[in-house]
């Protein structure tokens, strides 16, 4: 068989086959992922075994040790970087990672605010307790009833996209203010942030790279001054700040100086016309998906994005304003691992390219539409036990009627996987559960807890009998057939 050439191999470079394939690489999995004597993982103190057993797969699990870990280190590498300069900084929990009411106990509890982007996210938050003055709301979209629910409960900061939400928001706020007028107070207002696109385009898929002109989000550099003199006559808002997001799964902190510096010098042109005491720079942090992956700690990129803003202080002669960061894949994207059994498994050839092992597993794109959306890469292993045969070349594919289905694009496992076994992608914490669907009407995983040996449903999984209910001929054919109506009886 002739050698594959570069262009045409089977595998990516950044691909080794590894010396074993039952490995678990440090920095992919949580912490305390581990194998007992049998070989079998244990997340959090708890078997896969035991968590097939009890919930089925596929199961997204989230180690809460793992979760807190992150919140706390990511929390003290900001307050350090921001107190070497003589600030404070603040660090949000961006929900849409994954958010659910345990999840924000936890992040709130290690000292983090929360962002939320929607009514749903909003209400889980509060649900959680979640106080609202520490509650974030984002959206290129914000309907005026998310923005009356949002002014309602006193959110704290709501960030601006458009001169449209300016209008709509500055109304809402105007008649809460004359409400509280009739009350004897002093009026409400509402603190807003202004986002703005500093044209920095992050090294990353082109739908995780939000500082380009060319998207949805934000306002130009160019067209926030006007923004900004609009919501400063507006009496019922207070200005508190820019807003800049760059992207996702980012790697270094080159593009956060850049950015940082374009938005400062923004910063200090509008501080002629007021004070603007906050500076949120967002987040979009990367983790390690596959042991190729090498993220930048995060404390190495506190310290670089504050002396990054701090130098383009000095430069201006202004003040470094309070800063804010909005992490949410480095908070629990690596302490999520989902489980999936092997249903089949299929050796493909591919002439004088060789072959590839197909492992098709009980789950795809309905619980992870990462790879078919972005292209995102996973690792994979055996969980049940360790496999015995040599590294093969393999590809984790879903079972919906899809070609795209694929769930690990690039994996070497032990040749002996076969059906029956638990299969273990790690590092899906964020952006799974989040993006999951019913496609081919599939019913939604549960989320589960493992903590210390102990392992609790946070989110429940949906039942087949909760598609049903939501099928409204359903509910109208048994309405028929309990008045003695037979189907395709009475109608035109």
């Amino acid at each position: 068989m002739l050698p594959a050439s570069p262009d045409d191999a089977l595998a990516p470079e950044w691909l080794k086959e590894p010396a074993d394939p039952n490995d678990l690489a440090p920095g992919v999995w949580p912490a305390s992922a581990r194998r007992d004597a049998d070989g079998e993982l244990e997340l959090g103190g708890v078997g896969v075994a035991e968590l097939r057993a009890r919930f089925g797969t596929p199961l997204y699990v989230l180690d809460e040790a793992e979760v807190r870990a992150h919140a706390a280190r990511i929390k003290a590498a900001f307050d350090t970087a921001a107190a070497a300069h003589g600030v404070k900084a603040r660090v949000y929990y961006a929900g849409k990672a994954f958010l659910s009411t345990e999840v924000a106990r936890w992040v709130t509890q290690e000292g983090l605010r929360v962002d939320v982007c929607s009514r749903g996210e909003l209400e889980i938050a509060l649900a959680a307790g979640v106080k609202p003055s520490r509650i974030g709301f984002h959206g290129n979209n914000k309907s005026v009833s998310e923005l009356e629910r949002a002014v309602e409960v006193g959110v704290g900061t709501i960030i601006l996209d458009s001169a449209i939400e300016i209008e709509r928001l500055g109304a809402i706020a105007e008649r809460r203010s004359a409400a509280s007028n009739g009350t004897g107070s002093d009026g409400y207002v509402q603190r807003v942030l202004l986002r703005v696109n500093s044209g920095v385009h992050a090294e990353t898929h082109d739908f995780l790279a939000t500082a380009h002109e060319d998207q949805k989000f934000g306002t130009s550099l160019e067209a926030a001054p006007a923004l900004v003199e609009r919501i400063r006559e507006i009496p019922s808002l207070k200005l508190r700040g820019l807003h800049c997001h760059i992207g996702s799964q980012i790697f270094g902190s080159a593009g956060f100086a850049e950015s940082a510096s374009r938005v400062v010098d923004l910063h200090a042109e509008l501080r002629e016309g007021g004070e603007l005491p906050l500076l949120n720079l967002g987040g979009g942090f990367g983790i390690a998906y596959t042991a190729a992956d090498d993220p930048t700690p995060i404390e190495e990129l506190a310290t670089a994005i504050v002396e990054a803003v701090a130098r383009e202080c000095e430069v201006r002669g202004i003040p470094i304003p309070t800063l804010a960061f909005e992490p949410g894949r480095a908070v629990v994207g690596q302490a999520g691992v989902t489980l999936y059994e092997v249903g089949t498994t299929k050796e493909v050839s591919l002439g004088e390219r060789g072959e590839r092992l197909y492992v098709s597993v009980d789950g795809g794109m309905s619980d992870n539409a990462r790879p078919a959306l972005y292209g995102a890469q996973y690792s994979a292993r055996i969980a049940s036990r360790e496999g015995t045969g040599a590294p093969v070349l393999a590809r984790v594919v879903g079972s919906h009627c899809e070609s795209g289905d694929v769930v690990v694009d690039h994996e070497y496992l032990p040749s002996d996987v076969t059906p029956g076994d638990l299969l273990a992608v790690p590092a899906t914490g964020a952006y799974c559960h989040a993006l999951s669907s019913n496609y081919n009407h599939t019913p939604r995983s549960a989320v589960v807890a493992v903590r210390d040996g102990q392992a609790r449903v946070i989110v429940r999984g949906e039942t087949l009998d909760d598609l049903l209910s939501r099928d409204a001929g359903i509910a109208a054919r048994r309405t028929k057939e309990a008045t003695g109506v037979r189907a395709g009886e009475g109608e035109a």
